[in-house]
Order: C-alpha cells, then sequence, then structure tokens
C-alpha cells in the first residue's frame, strides 16, 4: 500500500513556500528571576527578538502551579564551551503576564529570600 493509499484527504503540492512554526520543547535551566524577567541558559541560541512560552514549575507541584509566561529575548550569547558542549545565555523580557502569574513568581522570590531580622 503506497502513501498515497492510506491518506484519508489529498495532499496537494504548493507552488511556493508555505511558511510557519514549529514548538518545540526543550528543558531551560533558569539562572536569574525577576517580575520582569529572567536570565535562561540553554544548549542553543536564542534569537533576539524572538517570542516563547516559558513553562515555569516555581515549586513543588502541590503548593504551587507550573505557570507558563511569555517572553521576549533581549540578549543572547555564549556562556560557556566543555568540550563540545556549548551553553548559551539568554535574558527574557516577560510580556504581560496575568496578575496570576505575577503573584505566583513575587511569591516563588519571596520564598528565596532570607527572612529578615526581627520578625
Amino acid at each position: 500500500m503506497s502513501g498515497s493509499e492510506r491518506r484519508t484527504s489529498e495532499r496537494i503540492d504548493l507552488v511556493g513556500p508555505l511558511h510557519g512554526e514549529v514548538l518545540v520543547i526543550q528543558a531551560t535551566e533558569i539562572r536569574q528571576i525577576s517580575l520582569g524577567g529572567m536570565l535562561v541558559e540553554t544548549r542553543f541560541p536564542l534569537h533576539v527578538e524572538s517570542l516563547h512560552d516559558f513553562r515555569l514549575l516555581l515549586s513543588e507541584p502541590s503548593t504551587e502551579p507550573t505557570v507558563v509566561v511569555k517572553g521576549r529575548v533581549v540578549h543572547s550569547r555564549i556562556f560557556d564551551v566543555i568540550q563540545e558542549a556549548v551553553f548559551y545565555q539568554s535574558g527574557i523580557e516577560f510580556i504581560g503576564p496575568s496578575a496570576v502569574v505575577t503573584a505566583a513568581i513575587a511569591r516563588f522570590i519571596d520564598s528565596l529570600k532570607p527572612p529578615h531580622e526581627g520578625k
């Protein structure tokens, strides 16, 4: 049985290219975070000015849900080279996070701060 016989609908050739995008889920190390953005480390460069959805697990799943925030790449550079592995660090600016996402990030940041003396 050929490929065209298995298809339930006809596939047509395009005269010119039809542009699209692909979403690839890739593990990312977050090195710094603030209410306005973060510094991430990846094994691949992120293109400056590109937009991405970042899924952040801010703590244990039972205490704080995973949040998704859209971010714009402000800068990206080679950070380290170990043998044949290249590591990149990229600055991400959060774009229009919801109040719920901002509050979750604020709680996470507050949980990392040392307790103040006198409390």
